[in-house]
């Protein structure tokens, strides 16, 4: 492993599989690392109770990251909801919009999140910020790209008067990669953190324990993190 980067990461902890794998490599990278998560009127809450098991888990695994892990933050943004209604914060069916993308798109939420947490890492001392966004394995959220993403790493650095780096480890892997990055990140243990405590489900169903984790299995998150488990493990056999 390359030597400890001695600046202070804040990471967008949702609770679900990407961010909770995007902690676990900040965790490697960056001397202290501190987390915030949104509540904006999720239909999936079960991912706000997840961050906490999460970041527990990942606290337990102190001899990969001694003395890494820092304060939690949570912010309620109910402002998304009141924008207009979407997949993610109404009980309504997942479809196509006009435009092509499914209904489960909140405009604006990661430009939000990401503008949310520059403010609080500049009242922190804190000068990267660390998403889960990927490029690969998406539902084609405008706010997941990696040009809006660069583009708003100038934005905001440039608004605060002070560089922020916008890191986004999965941009380019899609959900394979992300679990093979787990494993190289925390072994088993953290695979099996993941597996059970994370959270994808749109639709919030924590009953069902498959291979992959907790889901309803049928909505287009549960699809697309069982595809990526099958992948892997067949790469692994």
């Amino acid at each position: 492993m390359s030597a400890l980067d001695q600046r202070r990461a804040l990471v967008l902890l949702s609770g679900g599989q990407d961010s909770a794998t995007c902690l676990a490599w900040a965790l490697s990278r960056y001397a202290v690392v501190e987390t915030i998560g949104f509540d904006y009127g999720q239909r999936h809450r079960a991912e706000l109770d997840c961050r906490l098991r999460l970041r527990a888990g990942l606290q337990a695994m102190q001899d990969r990251w001694p003395g890494r892990l820092g304060a939690d933050h949570v912010l309620t943004v109910d402002v998304l909801a009141q924008l207009g209604g979407s997949a993610m914060t109404e009980e309504v069916a997942i479809t196509l919009q006009q435009d092509g993308l499914p209904n489960t798109f909140v405009p604006g939420r990661n430009l939000l999140f990401f503008t949310l947490a520059a403010a609080l890492a500049y009242r922190r001392g804190l000068q990267v910020l660390v998403g889960g966004m990927s490029e690969t394995d998406y539902s084609g959220y405008p706010d997941c790209r990696d040009n809006t993403l660069k583009a708003l790493q100038v934005a905001l650095s440039l608004g605060l008067d002070r560089p922020l780096s916008l890191e986004t480890p999965l941009m380019w892997r899609d959900k394979a990669a992300t679990w093979q990055l787990a494993q190289d990140l925390g072994g088993e243990a953290l695979v099996e953190l993941i597996r059970r405590d994370s959270h994808t489900c749109y639709l919030g169903e924590r009953t069902q324990l498959h291979d992959w984790g907790y889901g309803c299995g049928s909505c287009p998150a549960c699809a697309l993190r069982a595809q990526g488990w099958t992948q892997w493990a067949a790469q692994r056999a």
